[in-house]
């Protein structure tokens, strides 16, 4: 799966129009709902959790992409955030938005999901949001989320399953030809990618093929 790194690193097109689609009301809603049948409300759910931790915590938000959790931020809190992602594109429209949204707490860095540049126990709250299905090594990507949470932290995301109906299966087929998507896996797949890297507390819930999960690191 090199190439699938290596595209998302470097493909300027791919990432922009990725970027577009997630974060650009109302293409997403329509888009999540025929391609996936996906109510994207959830996914703005998922990233409203963000709003009510501690100003201290720390956050990794990976893959990053443009920035579509920095709606969940304001100006002038403290809590540490690391936007991390491996296309420098990406990147680049994620600190555009955080710009213009004010935010100045947000740190950058790039990086592959699997194999992360922080030491053990860094981040109370990983956040993986419509990222996992798009990694070479989705598993691996988890074993790492779990490696730099501290204990009691939380890993929170959403990503595309399979095995939810044979049309969406087969479009998650062409998107892997393509070479837009990884492996990725049934919902059954992810709790053991969870369960494997030594976390507990584990609910996916899936709403037509997106899955969206928590689960913790044991104290």
């Amino acid at each position: 799966m090199a190439d699938l790194r290596e595209a998302w690193r470097a493909d300027r097109l791919r990432a922009m129009v990725y970027d577009f689609g997630v974060r650009t009301y109302p293409i997403n809603a329509v888009g999540a709902r025929l391609l996936w049948g996906y109510d994207v409300k959830r996914l703005s759910r998922t990233i409203g959790r963000l709003s009510g931790e501690p100003d201290d915590v720390t956050v990794l938000d990976l893959p990053c992409g443009g920035g579509v959790a920095f709606a969940a931020l304001s100006r002038g809190r403290r809590l540490h955030y690391v936007a991390a992602d491996l296309s420098p594109i990406m990147l680049d429209r994620a600190r555009a938005n955080a710009r213009r949204r004010g935010l100045d707490q947000v740190e950058f860095v790039q990086t592959d999901a699997g194999s992360l540049p922080f030491a053990d126990r860094s981040f109370d709250v990983c956040v993986t949001l419509n990222g996992l299905h798009c990694l070479a090594d989705p598993a691996g990507a988890v074993a790492e989320f779990a490696r730099v949470l501290r204990p009691g932290g939380t890993l929170r995301g959403t990503t595309i399953v399979t095995g939810t109906g044979g049309r969406r299966d087969k479009l998650v087929g062409a998107f892997q030809r393509r070479g837009y998507f990884g492996p990725s896996g049934h919902a059954d797949d992810l709790g053991r990618w969870l369960t494997s890297a030594g976390l507990t507390d584990s609910e996916i819930d899936v709403d037509g093929a997106v899955a969206t999960f928590t689960a913790r690191r044991p104290r």
